[in-house]
């Protein structure tokens, strides 16, 4: 046991999984090597524990590179988070904070309104609201107005998202009796209004998320939407999921809904994620109406859905990026978006240098994330010819710092716009050592 645990390539798995994680792996292989029917040399033990402990590795939470070339990647952990976030979550956490404690009165304060102000202030709501993600958002929306009521849905909105979570299992999780209206292609207003009994709680409108209907279709207009819920007294929620905060024309995408252009078409509450296309960490937000969130504030479901002072920190920090196209442009998914095919094209010059027939090629990147999963950018490509494009693609998600691409026509290809700029030294050097 010792001897192998000496061994330099063993001992090095000890800094990130620890002594202990290490020796009972060790231990494991040396048990199976005794009960083994034939004598296993020396070397192949040490190999077998190397392998093993290879193996635990990849099992932890590591930082990967991203070089699929989708920028808001649901599997590799969403949106990177800005450094001046990054710095907030180090700050407010060497120590303690006053998370729930009002410095100006003495006494006891309230978490939430951290990161209030500042959606009040981008969105123009009346009151906002933070919890652990936006499917809680959206639970506690319908626990506080729903439970045992019925909430109208347009038929083309009952969609199934990441994960298996679909919105008809959501509504009856919570409580809520589900109410289909319209068709799968087209729905009126007047389909909400038919729908309308005293029972009715809500009015909701769910983003489509990862598909589009085509062809001959219709949607109730929101803004015709919110003036019957005025009429008949009926809240209209509306869940945006991916949830921009600008318009996302200026970076030459298709315009995504935001929580304003919500809000201004009488929506009494919007939900959106913080950790898409936001730009910062795991979190469900909700804005509206003042007196629509306190009832969500009292409900001690909430507590259940609280966020922490590292998510209010990273979130309070990104959201402060967010007041001009200038320092959101320092969120790493909108400089990923604002890169020009020049910039790409200067940072892909030390790659062919390092590299032996790497090429440089034209590709397109996705914006991903939900709600724009199809939006297209134009992009640049680092592309290595190998004989056995998945053997050196998995050596390179073994490797460190992982590396994950993708494989087009016997291609192993890298998109410099999802590749962080920080990265690049790290990146050449990974693919240099792997493709030999």
């Amino acid at each position: 046991m010792h001897r192998v645990l000496a061994e330099p390539a063993v001992a090095a798995f000890e800094p990130q999984l620890g002594r202990e994680t290490v020796k009972a792996a060790v231990g494991e292989i040396l048990d199976a090597a005794r009960g083994a029917d034939r004598e296993r040399a020396y070397g192949e033990i040490v190999a077998s524990a190397v392998e093993a402990l290879e193996g635990l590795r990849l099992q932890a939470l590591v930082p990967v590179v991203n070089a699929t070339g989708i920028i808001v990647h649901t599997n590799l952990g969403r949106a990177p988070l800005a450094g001046e976030a990054l710095a907030a979550v180090a700050e407010v956490c060497r120590g303690y904070a006053n998370l729930e404690y009002d410095l100006a009165e003495g006494e006891r304060g309230s978490r939430y309104e951290r990161a209030a102000g500042a959606l009040r202030e981008l969105t123009g709501a009346q009151d906002a609201l933070v919890v652990n993600n936006c499917a809680a958002a959206v639970l506690l929306v319908l626990d506080t107005f729903a439970k045992g009521r019925e909430v109208v849905v347009a038929r083309s909105e009952l969609v199934e998202i990441g994960g298996g979570f679909r919105v008809p299992e959501v509504l009856e999780r919570s409580g809520a009796a589900l109410v289909e209206v319209g068709t799968t292609n087209r729905v009126y207003v007047s389909d909400f209004e038919r729908a309308l009994s005293p029972r009715t709680a809500l009015f909701l409108r769910t983003h489509p998320s990862n598909y589009r209907i085509e062809g001959f279709t219709h949607e109730a207009a929101p803004r015709e939407l919110a003036e019957l819920g005025k009429r008949s007294g009926v809240p209209v929620v509306e869940d945006l999921g991916s949830g921009a905060l600008c318009d996302l024309e200026a970076y030459g995408l298709p315009h995504e809904r935001t929580a304003c252009d919500a809000l201004a078409d009488g929506a009494t509450l919007v939900t959106f994620s913080g950790d898409k296309l936001l730009g910062g960490p795991q979190a469900g937000i909700v804005v509206g109406r003042a007196p629509a969130i306190a009832r969500l504030r009292g409900n001690p479901l909430l507590r259940a859905l609280r966020v922490d002072k590292m998510t209010l920190a990273a979130l309070s920090a990104t959201l402060e990026l967010h007041a001009a196209p200038a320092p959101r442009a320092r969120i790493p998914i909108y400089a990923m978006i604002g890169a020009t095919l020049e910039d790409l094209r200067a940072r892909a010059l030390p790659y062919l240098e390092a590299l032996p027939g790497a090429q440089i090629v034209d590709g397109i990147a996705y914006l991903g994330g939900g709600s724009l999963p199809q939006a297209q950018l134009p992009s640049l490509a680092i592309a290595l010819a190998s004989e056995a494009p998945d053997r050196t693609a998995r050596a390179l998600r073994r490797g460190t710092p992982p590396i994950v691409g993708r494989i087009e026509r016997g291609r192993l290809l890298f998109d410099l716009r999802t590749i962080l700029p920080q990265d690049d030294r790290a990146v050449v050097a990974a693919l240099a050592r792997v493709t030999g």
